[in-house]
Order: structure tokens, then C-alpha cells, then sequence
């Protein structure tokens, strides 16, 4: 099985991502774990997309050849870069389910504040992924993650 949580940065997907994955035994992969791996922290030129993207498809096509479950979160934000993910599940035919993980500006504002120093990326980030971002229009889930407990 393959669960996509997307949305906008600092909006808490790692955090449920964690969570879930843990809670049902999946492998967990994140955009900015693998952002960090390949040398590209803080990088977000649309080469730098590409390659994070890329090296995350890979290791999601590996972990669901082994025959587990994958957590996936990122944000997810055009569909050209959820189209691939699509079809790979297809290609394993593989269930696909879709989180989107939600937060208010507000809580998002805090939540940089207090976190921008680890990695992750700062407001203007956010309103560039923001201003860019793509409805989806498969089936999804949505989640507030500041209305709703973790375990919620």
C-alpha cells in the first residue's frame, strides 16, 4: 500500500507521517530527509525538486517491491509530481491513498518560528508552494492537524 500525505510546508505531515507509519508498520519516507541525504538541504531550485523527487520515487518503488507499506509525505504540491507516484502504484498494482495534511497560517507561522533552525523551510517557502500548489482531485482525506491530536 502506498499513503501520500501532502500539503504545505509546516502544516505537520512528518509528524502524522511518524505516526502512522509507526502505527501500522509501514516504511516512512520524507521529501526533506531525502532533501538532506542527497546534499540539498534548504534547496529548493527546481532542480534540486527534481532530484528529491526522483530519488523518493526510487526508494518507494523499493520498499513496496519488498512487499511493505509506504508513508510518503511531501507536499505534494502539482500534479505533475504526484503523477508518477500514481503510476508506480499502478505498475505494482498497489492501493493509493491521499492525506492532505492542513494547518491554519497561523499555526504554520508558529510552527517556523519555532523549527525554521532544523531544516525546514521558512515562510517564503511556504507562500511559493502556496501560491503554486494544485488542487488534487483524486479521493483524499483531509486532516487539520492544529483542530486534531496526532492520534486523532
Amino acid at each position: 500500500m502506498l499513503i501520500l500525505l501532502y500539503g504545505l510546508p509546516a502544516t505537520g505531515k512528518t509528524t502524522l507521517a511518524r505516526t502512522l507509519a509507526a502505527s501500522i508498520g509501514a516504511q516512512h519516507l520524507n521529501s526533506e530527509q531525502v532533501r538532506a541525504d542527497l546534499g540539498l538541504h534548504k534547496q529548493y531550485s527546481p532542480e534540486d525538486k527534481e532530484a528529491v523527487y526522483h530519488a523518493m520515487l526510487d526508494r518507494t518503488r523499493e520498499v513496496l517491491r519488498e512487499g511493505q507499506t509506504v508513508v510518503v509525505d511531501s507536499t505534494f504540491y502539482i500534479e505533475s509530481i504526484r503523477e508518477p507516484f500514481r503510476r508506480i502504484a499502478a505498475a505494482m498494482n498497489t492501493p493509493v491513498f491521499w492525506v492532505l495534511v492542513k494547518a491554519q497560517e497561523a499555526s504554520v507561522r508558529e510552527r517556523l518560528q519555532t523549527i525554521h533552525a532544523s531544516g525546514t523551510p521558512d515562510l517564503s517557502v511556504y507562500y511559493a508552494v502556496r501560491d503554486n500548489e494544485e488542487p488534487l482531485a483524486d479521493p483524499h482525506l483531509t486532516v487539520w492537524t492544529d483542530e486534531e491530536s496526532v492520534e486523532e
